[in-house]
């Protein structure tokens, strides 16, 4: 007769009706027994309280804890084999860590059945949408991190990919532009992510290698690209992954649910590239390239180099032309509040994006047209042209964090079809410039300032004068000091992130506020 169901146990989920008391719970051992729980896998065991841990000082701590909660998120992976039930997850031995740890216990071979099926339960709730057993190309630079990025990768990433049983290839970076032709070779029916442990550049790179495919749509389309922190710009990890840590990362990328994302053409002379992070003129620009030499500071050198421009009242000059497609603040506002709140399903965005291409053909291979043509065209009628001869900062981001702390687009989003531009007039006063540059960690904060012109654009032409070089960045990239133009592409691009729907970052209104 089967035991009635009791509502106190602390372990049922009551938000879930699929797992009964009876089905989520399995006996093994003598002593022990696995729960799924509301959010985690309860261990209950009661030798945990026999066991002789030591405290920092070298005593016996008086632990007569029997259980022991491992998230769901943690789970790696669960097999059955004749000896017993295993399994991995991601333990956290510090707060920026995690290491691959194992639990295992023999199951009675007439349990095989039920465990078979409770195994396939946990998997399903510790995986949800996300794909399980990826098949990772990594690439890796070895100048990375001051050249870490090697010892990182096989200390802090591989035991989790090989626990979580990804199938992985690896291949070592040789020089500048060497994952582009990577990527543009690579067999994307046999793999499902790229994931570049590096900075920032190998990330361009292989949305550019992926780009001069000639079935460039579908490549992008089909694999995700993502970043192991390994650099000393780890921007895309942050916005995606929430963080710095390798091993945290790797860990979201087994995780990481795919996210359409938006990807933005930059024609300059002859040449078209794509962009996946920023492109900056003026303070941004220059503070980020024109500290090369101070890279051993880390992400601080960004930081430094903004404030001395700030302070400076250095100006660029420039004519610059933009698609605008919402004005105002509130406007900016509005549209991400609705967007956060509306919350699509990634594989509906992916339909309605891949359905058809920007210029309406349907089975068009390459990359999508230009809408509004080339630097090298007239300029869109409907486009408002501003001359600026007191630019000091030129940003356009399609990501909220360009480095740790410094969150300059609050308001971005992976896939709604626009770009984030901010402006900055270059002669502001100092306390302004000072108030700027610690705002930016707040995000909303440095959003809201009167001197931050804040919009949505789908497209921009910038034209420097009055100067014969400067620097201009693209992805943190430099690229030639001369006139260019940009498009962005609505879910072009594929990524792997934490919701499938916005940035790890604060945003511009509160997500668990009721109205705007």
């Amino acid at each position: 007769m089967t035991a009635p169901v009791v509502n106190d146990d602390p372990f049922v989920d009551p938000g879930s009706p699929r797992h009964s008391v009876e089905g989520s719970t399995l006996i093994v051992g003598r002593t022990a027994s696995l729960t799924l729980g509301t959010d985690s896998l309860i261990v209950l065991d009661e030798e945990f309280a026999q066991e002789k841990r030591w405290n920092c000082c070298g005593l016996l701590r008086n632990d007569s804890k029997t259980t022991q909660a491992i998230p769901f998120y943690n789970i790696l992976w669960a097999a059955l084999s004749h000896s017993g039930i295993l399994i991995k997850y991601a333990h956290p031995p510090a707060k920026n860590a995690v290491r691959v740890a194992t639990i295992d216990y023999p199951v009675e071979k007439p349990q095989h059945p039920h465990t078979i099926a409770w195994i396939k339960a946990l998997l399903d709730r510790a995986y949800g949408e996300s794909q399980r057993r990826k098949r990772i190309k990594v690439l890796i630079n070895p100048f990375g991190g001051k050249g870490k990025a090697q010892k990182w990768y096989l200390r802090d990433i591989e035991p989790i990919f090989a626990a979580a049983r990804c199938e992985i290839h690896v291949q070592k970076t040789l020089y500048r532009s060497h994952a582009v032709e990577i990527a543009e070779k690579l067999d994307v029916d046999a793999f499902d992510v790229v994931a570049a442990c590096s900075g920032d550049g190998l990330p361009h790179e292989v949305f550019n290698g992926l780009g001069r495919k000639p079935d460039a749509r579908r490549a992008l389309r089909k694999i995700a690209v993502v970043q192991l922190p390994c650099g000393t710009g780890n921007a895309m990890s942050w916005n995606l992954n929430g963080t710095d840590s390798p091993s945290l990362a790797a860990l979201a990328i087994v995780k990481g649910i795919r996210t359409p994302f938006d990807l933005t053409s930059i024609t300059q002379g002859d040449q078209r590239t794509l962009s996946f992070l920023s492109q900056s003129l003026g303070i941004v620009a220059e503070a980020d390239l024109a500290t090369e030499h101070l890279r051993w500071l880390g992400s601080a050198r960004f930081t430094y180099g903004i404030a001395i421009r700030l302070l400076g009242k250095t100006v660029y000059p420039c004519d610059l032309a933009i698609k605008i497609e919402l004005a105002t603040k509130s406007e900016v506002r509005q549209h991400y509040w609705h967007a956060i709140h509306e919350r699509p399903l990634p594989e509906q965005h992916r339909e309605s994006q891949s359905s058809m291409s920007t210029d309406g053909s349907q089975h068009e291979e390459g990359l999508p047209s230009l809408q509004h043509g080339t630097i090298n065209d007239k300029l869109p009628k409907d486009w408002t042209l501003i001359p600026y001869d007191k630019l000091g900062n030129f940003y356009s981001g399609n990501m909220a964090f360009m480095a740790a702390d410094t969150n300059f687009f609050p308001a971005a989003l992976p896939n709604d079809g626009y770009m984030d531009l901010v402006t900055v007039d270059g002669d502001i006063s100092r306390l302004a410039a000072v108030k700027s540059l610690s705002a930016v960690n707040a995000g909303a904060k440095f959003f809201d300032m009167p001197h931050v012109k804040y919009c949505k654009i789908s497209g921009y032409r910038i034209v420097p004068k009055n100067q014969k070089d400067g620097y201009i960045s693209i992805d943190g990239e430099r690229m030639p000091f001369q006139p260019f133009q940009a498009e962005v592409h609505r879910g072009l691009g594929t990524v792997l992130s934490n919701t499938g729907h916005f940035y790890e970052a604060p945003g511009v209104v509160p997500r668990g506020t009721e109205s705007a």
